[in-house]
């Protein structure tokens, strides 16, 4: 991509589907810095990915200079500190804000997005059903987590510019509307969740966004094919 300059040698390994190496995208594209991309095939894994990240052999990592970064808020917060001088800050300066936008972004991570990944693993609808009621109450909650953090403006998480909670959220933005066509249902209910409903839209039309969002056609169909995959296997185990 065209970017900033001075990142050095800059190589993000992922893959197309995780919403994990899509905030990384977001970052590096909303600080506008310069990078090489390389997907990855996480059943046959390359030994760079392997050697880059031997604890958890997974994406994203982000390799500076020949360094590896791992684990994708990790890495934001390295691209927001490591390149400070291209683009917006995506974390405030303000230490308080700081560790506000920090809690919002745990709070996504344990309580929305663990259990979405429970949801594709559940063996009964029963179990799938309570991982998504989890999910529901989590959503509810991160309504008064955007009026926080945007002081009460509701345009992003970062007030009126996009922000360290948006990048993390944002990056399941794709997602969300695929779990919304499968389901019948809303993740973001604008009758229940206003605000967030309305972030959803608003992040959609973002430059960033349009520019490394997976498309929700394809989501959709990798959606099902994870649920598929899920059921077979809870079949053969049964």
């Amino acid at each position: 991509m065209a970017g900033g300059g001075g990142a050095g040698e800059l190589k993000l390994l992922g893959h197309w589907a995780s919403s994990y190496v899509t905030r990384v995208k977001l970052a590096l594209h909303l600080k506008g810095v310069s990078y090489e991309y390389v997907e990855e095939d996480l059943r046959n894994k390359s030994d760079l990915l392997l050697a880059s990240n031997p604890v958890h052999k997974t994406v994203p990592v982000l390799i500076h200079n020949g360094n590896p970064i791992r684990e994708s808020q990790i890495i934001v917060q390295y691209i927001d500190e490591a390149f400070s001088g291209a683009g917006d800050s995506l974390l405030p300066a303000d230490p308080h804000e700081r560790a506000v936008a920090r809690f919002w972004a745990a709070y996504i991570e344990d309580k929305l997005v663990a259990p979405w990944e429970k949801v594709f693993r559940a063996k009964t609808e029963e179990e799938r059903a309570a991982w998504m009621k989890q999910m529901f109450v989590a959503v509810e909650a991160l309504e008064g987590g955007l009026k926080e953090c945007s002081k009460g403006k509701g345009c992003f998480f970062g007030g009126d510019s996009v922000g360290y909670v948006d990048v993390v959220l944002g990056g399941g933005v794709s997602f969300v509307h695929a779990n919304d066509v499968i389901t019948g249902g809303k993740l973001f209910d604008a009758a229940k969740t206003p605000l967030l409903a309305e972030w959803l839209g608003r992040f959609g039309e973002l430059d960033a966004a349009k520019a490394v969002l997976q498309d929700v056609d394809r989501a959709v169909e990798y959606t099902k094919v994870l649920y598929a995959r899920n059921a077979a296997t809870n079949a053969a185990n049964n």
